[in-house]
């Protein structure tokens, strides 16, 4: 991958950091936490695959994590120099990955509300992998039907509460159908790892803070209940409100927890 492939968004200057979106989101959500960052750090914000100018994936066979991962590897630097990644929802499955592909590299590492769905399956959470299985087969049945507005109200639903799909004006509808178009092979990634929480707690930083939300998804609260007992030398920050998008929604709550994490 040249880095002329992955698209991307930069500021300030210093020590690079890494952000990697949501699924349906893209560099530009963390507009927000990029001014926050960019008086001590050169922030890169990227496009994962099928968002903003970064091409789709074409490629034939199942993606994986570490397809998604190689991204950022362009921004690596050479020598002595280390970076640090941030990753939300998906992204934070994908800088988990990113960060054990590139640990030589890597000094810090923040996951907000990941969600590596498989490590519910290999730790017998079979009710909340099942919510995950539900809303996969809901994405790709209607993914190879182009019936992509019924998807993204089971998304957008499950994600961000009953209703919110209702809320949305005509056109937000629309942009957000089409905005899902590339987590139909995302959920492979998140699927099908095969990575086990020893391998983890060994590739990743001893540096790496979870941020999560009380009132998250359950598939999610078990997830961070799972890491906090198979790792709990990593740093965990919870917040009371704000759900699975915080990232987003309470940037203000959210940007100083992670400006905190990397300092």
């Amino acid at each position: 991958m040249k880095i002329e492939d992955t698209d991307f968004i930069e500021a300030g200057t210093g020590e690079k950091v890494i952000l990697i979106h949501s699924s349906v989101a893209g560099a530009k959500q963390w507009r927000r936490l990029m001014e926050t960052l960019a008086n001590d750090f050169h922030v890169i914000a990227i496009n994962l695959f099928g968002y903003g100018d970064t091409p789709a994936w074409e490629v034939d066979g199942t993606q994986r994590l570490t397809d998604q991962a190689r991204l950022i590897e362009p921004f690596v630097p050479g020598g002595a120099d280390k970076i640090s990644i941030v990753g939300h929802s998906f992204g934070g499955s994908v800088a988990m990955m990113a960060a054990a592909m590139f640990k030589k590299r890597v000094r810090r590492l923040v996951l907000i509300e990941p969600n590596p769905f498989y490590l519910l399956e290999k730790s017998g959470r079979s009710e909340a992998y099942g919510e995950a299985i539900i809303l996969r087969d809901a994405i790709k049945s209607n993914g190879k039907s182009g019936t992509w507005e019924a998807a993204a109200e089971l998304f957008a639903n499950y994600w961000t509460g009953p209703g919110s799909w209702d809320a949305m004006t005509d056109d937000r509808k629309a942009k957000f159908a089409r905005a899902l178009i590339p987590n139909f092979h995302e959920w492979d990634a998140v699927m099908n790892e095969i990575v086990s929480f020893s391998e983890w707690q060994r590739d990743l930083p001893s540096d790496t803070t979870v941020v999560s939300a009380r009132d998250t998804v359950r598939s999610i609260r078990e997830i961070i209940e799972l890491m906090e007992k198979q790792v709990p030398e990593w740093h965990y920050k919870q917040i009371d409100h704000g759900g699975h998008m915080a990232a987003m929604t309470r940037p203000d709550i959210i940007n100083p927890i992670v400006q905190s994490a990397l300092t």
